[in-house]
Formats: C-alpha cells, sequence, structure tokens
C-alpha cells in the first residue's frame, strides 16, 4: 500500500524546509496547503502569540464515516534543533542522512511524512475510518511549548499517537516528569592579582557544589544534569556571579523531589562553607534557585484501550511488538496531562538532536504500516472514550 518513493520524497521536501523552533511559519504553511489540498479541515491555533513564534500549532480534522468509532488522534511536532537549518538530505543503501554539517530533521519530520503517507492512502484507497484528528505543535525542542499552548477545545479525540521515537516496534508508555533547575551564585569581585583575597571567586564555589552533586543515572529511574554554566568577566577579575542549568528527571515524582532538593542543598552547603559578612552588601556568597516543572510523567497501563489498540495492529501485521518505558520527555506527556490518553511510537529516526542523525525508509514504511492498521482496528474494536 505505501509508494515508497511518495514517502521518500515527501519526507526529503519536509526535511529541506528550515524549521528551528519559533521558526515553523514555512512548514506550518507547507502543511496547511497539502491538508487543505486533500480534503482536511486546518486550524491554526493561537499558540503563536503566546510562544512568539511565527505560527501556532497546526490541527486538523479528516472526518470519517464510520460514526461509531471513537476519534483517534495522531501527533508530531514541526520544529527541529540547530544545527537545523540549509539541511541536505541524502539517501544511500536505503537511509537518510545529511552531509554532516546539520541534523537530519527526522526528529520529527519522519512522523510528519508518515502520517501524510497514511491519509494519502487511505483517500486513494478509500478505506473506512473513523475521524482522525492531527496535532502538528510548535516549539517542542525547546519545552513542549506547542503542547503546553494548544487550545485543547479544538479536540475530540480521547486516545492518540505521538509519533516521536525510534523503533516502529516498540511503544512508550511511560516517560519521566522533569524539573528545570536554574542556579545564581553571587560571590564578590576584586583584582585578581592584586588582592584576590578580598574577593569569594562564585565559578569556585559552583564548581565545589557541583563535585558533590549526584548527576547522570542516579537509578533506573532517575537522571540529573547540569548542562550550561556562565560566568566571569575577565581573567584577572574575581567573579562574582555565576549561572548554571540543570535538570532533574524522574519516573517517580518523590525521586524527582529528592533529587532536585540534592542539587540545591549541594550548592547551599558549599555557600555556607564561604559565608561571611561583607560590609555594604550582607552576607555573601548567596544563591538564588529557581525550579520550574518542565512536564509531568506519563504512566499508561498496559491494559489501556490505546496500548491494545497498537499492540493488536501490530500482531495482525505479524510484527513482535513491545512495551517500554522512554527517557526523554515529548508532546505525550503533555497531552496526557490534558486528559487524551496518548502513548509514543517510533518512526525509525537514531542518534537524533546530532548531525549523525539518520533513518531508514524502511522502518518509515513500517510505521506507516502500523497507523494504518491501527485505524483499521480502531473501528473494529470500537474502543471506548
Amino acid at each position: 500500500m505505501v509508494i515508497r518513493e511518495r514517502l521518500a520524497n515527501s519526507f526529503v521536501e519536509l526535511v529541506k524546509i528550515d524549521s528551528i523552533s519559533k521558526k515553523e511559519g514555512k512548514i506550518g504553511e507547507y502543511l496547511k496547503n497539502i491538508l487543505t489540498g486533500l480534503g482536511c479541515e486546518v486550524i491554526v491555533d493561537s499558540a503563536k502569540e503566546k510562544v512568539g513564534g511565527e505560527t501556532g500549532n497546526l490541527i486538523v480534522r479528516f472526518p470519517g464515516e464510520a460514526r461509531d468509532a471513537p476519534p483517534l488522534l495522531f501527533n508530531s511536532h514541526l520544529d527541529t534543533v540547530s544545527p537545523g537549518e540549509g539541511i541536505n538530505p541524502i539517501y544511500k543503501d536505503g537511509t537518510f542522512k545529511t552531509d554532516g554539517s546539520t541534523i537530519l530533521g527526522a526528529d520529527d519530520k519522519s512522523g510528519i511524512a508518515i502520517i501524510l503517507e497514511a491519509i494519502r492512502i487511505i483517500i486513494k484507497k478509500k478505506l473506512p475510518h473513523g475521524d482522525i484528528e492531527l496535532a502538528f505543535t510548535i516549539g517542542e525542542e525547546i519545552g513542549l511549548l506547542g503542547a503546553k499552548n494548544l487550545d485543547y477545545l479544538l479536540l475530540k479525540a480521547k486516545i492518540g499517537y505521538s509519533l516521536d521515537s525510534s523503533f516502529p516496534d516498540i511503544l512508550i508508555v511511560k516517560a519521566p516528569a522533569a524539573n528545570r533547575i536554574d542556579f545564581k551564585i553571587h560571590g564578590l569581585e576584586s583584582h585578581a592579582g592584586v588582592e584576590p583575597e578580598k574577593g569569594i571567586n562564585a565559578i569556585r564555589v559552583a564548581a565545589e557544589a557541583i563535585s558533590q552533586m549526584k548527576l547522570g543515572r542516579i537509578d533506573h529511574e532517575t537522571t540529573a544534569n547540569i548542562g550550561k554554566i556562565r560566568g566571569g568577566i575577565a581573567t584577572n577579575i574575581i567573579p562574582n556571579l555565576v549561572e548554571l542549568k540543570g535538570e532533574a528527571r524522574s519516573h517517580s515524582e518523590q525521586k524527582l523531589i529528592i533529587q532536585t532538593e540534592h542539587m540545591r542543598n549541594s550548592l547551599a552547603e558549599i555557600i555556607k562553607k564561604y559565608e561571611k559578612e561583607v560590609p555594604g552588601k550582607g552576607i555573601l556568597p548567596r544563591m538564588e534557585v529557581k525550579v520550574e516543572k518542565e512536564y509531568p510523567a506519563m504512566d499508561i497501563s498496559e491494559n489501556a484501550p490505546v496500548v491494545k489498540l497498537a499492540k493488536r495492529a501490530g500482531n495482525l501485521l505479524k510484527r513482535s511488538i513491545k512495551v517500554e518505558a522512554g527517557g526523554g520527555g515529548s508532546d505525550a506527556n503533555i497531552f496526557n496531562s490534558r486528559g487524551i490518553e496518548m502513548i509514543i511510537l517510533g518512526t525509525g529516526m537514531e542518534k537524533v538532536h546530532s548531525v549523525e542523525e539518520h533513518i531508514r525508509l524502511d522502518d518509515m514504511i513500517e510505521s506507516t504500516h502500523l497507523i494504518l492498521k491501527i485505524i483499521e482496528e480502531n473501528i473494529k474494536m470500537k474502543v471506548k472514550e
């Protein structure tokens, strides 16, 4: 059913459209024109104003004649990470990659291409289906901003699938919650060569604190990282300010709280070690800590209708479908928190967020077959909302 050349060409066209986060206007307009031409209703929501980008989320309605089948939602995101401009896709030995100077953008344009191919097949073959809704979101790569600001009143579906993972035969049903943690360490500047004793080196304080933090993989459910450090003015000035940006993730909300507090306390202990009264400035060094919930955890039961439907579809295709937990956050975390039970399907994308990103065309075809079978079986199973 899948036309290999059409799917490949569609993917190439998509990745050639620059769409780094907050600059998704061109790809949004491109998809709107295609989907309108296929007879779909396309709505652009108001997330543009809330996010500060070029376009809002695209909400697409593709009505079906099977009125007793519950609506299905399929999701992919429009944006890519950097370096993601001027992408030159190369197809060799059944695999797409780039010339090595940019990412490929299979995350998540492979998902978009697969959804488009499925819709084209349904139309061409006149396949029966229930109502299908599509949500193409903006700003996923910079904090799931599109999903967070989506107008959920525009959606009727209560179950759905996000095409935003690697392996076509693996269903991601769990994903961690995450906290974004920002630290500011205030020290005291002085001349590094003339009177270093009078200064309080904020970089040194930060370094000691980081050395005390448990980072990386904490346990099978929890990870943590300090990913950005900024501070200092010149080599001959004791730095009076350092900013650290990090995160903690866990499938356990309690463990997330514990890890976040551990990172905060590690800094507080080092701060206390160096504290002194500075005339006119109070007690230094001192710290500021801002913790923001990036996204909530998702945890879908293997007995949930959305999982059973996908597993049944895979079994009918004689594929060994596995259920696993993921380590990253995605739009699915947000959709689940808004009352839409959504799991994550793979498209074949590998080594994403790097210039070594690649994807096999055969994997994209397998993913297309799976969502077509899901749509078909949704009518037969009559999954309840």
